[in-house]
Formats: structure tokens, C-alpha cells, sequence
């Protein structure tokens, strides 16, 4: 907020894209700004790296809570990642990670849900791999 002076992503994207193509500290920062966004986009979307968490949460007592989990938990990351994506366009090494990131949680997610004997381990590897493809 100090740099930009709002919070709106309008202005912040317009902000990033002045500073970006500068080499000093606005570009690292617009950078790692850019990067710890993304990790809190795949944490929520249960990305590879990040991913242990969703098939102990969709094994819950009831089928509702894995079917919140399979629906619209995880679908935030993404909208998130699709929000920022003006941002992200802009750093080509964001880029070049969001699409490594996508490939592996893809094949990680489908290799394990053919691995698993409960089906809802299955739907939430599944529901990983299908993430990882958006």
C-alpha cells in the first residue's frame, strides 16, 4: 500500500506495469508480491506442492462436507489466480511457474486418485488433478 496508495486492482495493476520493467527493487518486490500471491492461491486450490491437505479434509464424517470441499472451497484459489492474471501476465517467471505448477499438480492428481481405494481420497485427487488443468 505504501507504493501504490490504493488497494484497488485496477490501479495496482497499472502500478505493477510501471514499475515491473524498472531492474531494481519495485521489480523484485512487484515479483515476490507476485510469487507469495500464487502461494496463497495454490494453498487454497490444494496445488502440488500444497496439496497434502484436501484428501484428509474431503474424508470427513459426511459426504456434504467432501462435496463443499469438491465444489467450491478449492475453486477460490483459482478465481484468485484468474483475478490476478493481469498481474501475473506482466512477470514471466510467475508465468512460466503457474504453468509448471498446473502440468505437475495434473499428472500428480490423476496418477493418485487411479491409486486409491476410497473413493473419497479418489474424488479429492481427482478434484486436484481437474484444478490443476484450470
Amino acid at each position: 500500500y505504501w507504493i501504490s496508495g490504493s488497494l484497488e486492482f485496477r490501479d495496482l495493476f497499472q502500478i505493477a506495469n510501471k514499475l515491473i520493467p524498472t531492474k531494481g527493487f519495485y521489480s523484485l518486490s512487484s515479483t515476490l508480491c507476485a510469487f507469495l500471491l500464487f502461494v496463497g492461491a495454490i494453498a487454497k486450490s490444494a496445488q502440488f506442492p500444497l496439496h497434502v491437505w484436501l484428501p484428509d479434509a474431503m474424508e470427513g464424517p459426511t459426504p456434504i462436507s467432501a462435496l463443499i470441499h469438491a465444489a467450491t472451497m478449492v475453486a477460490a484459489g483459482i478465481f484468485l489466480v484468474a483475478r490476478l492474471l493481469p498481474l501475473f501476465i506482466s512477470i514471466p517467471y510467475i508465468m512460466n511457474l503457474i504453468s509448471l505448477i498446473g502440468v505437475i499438480t495434473l499428472l500428480l492428481g490423476a496418477t493418485l486418485a487411479l491409486a486409491q481405494r476410497d473413493i473419497k481420497r479418489s474424488l479429492a485427487y481427482s478434484t486436484m488433478s481437474q484444478l490443476g488443468y484450470m
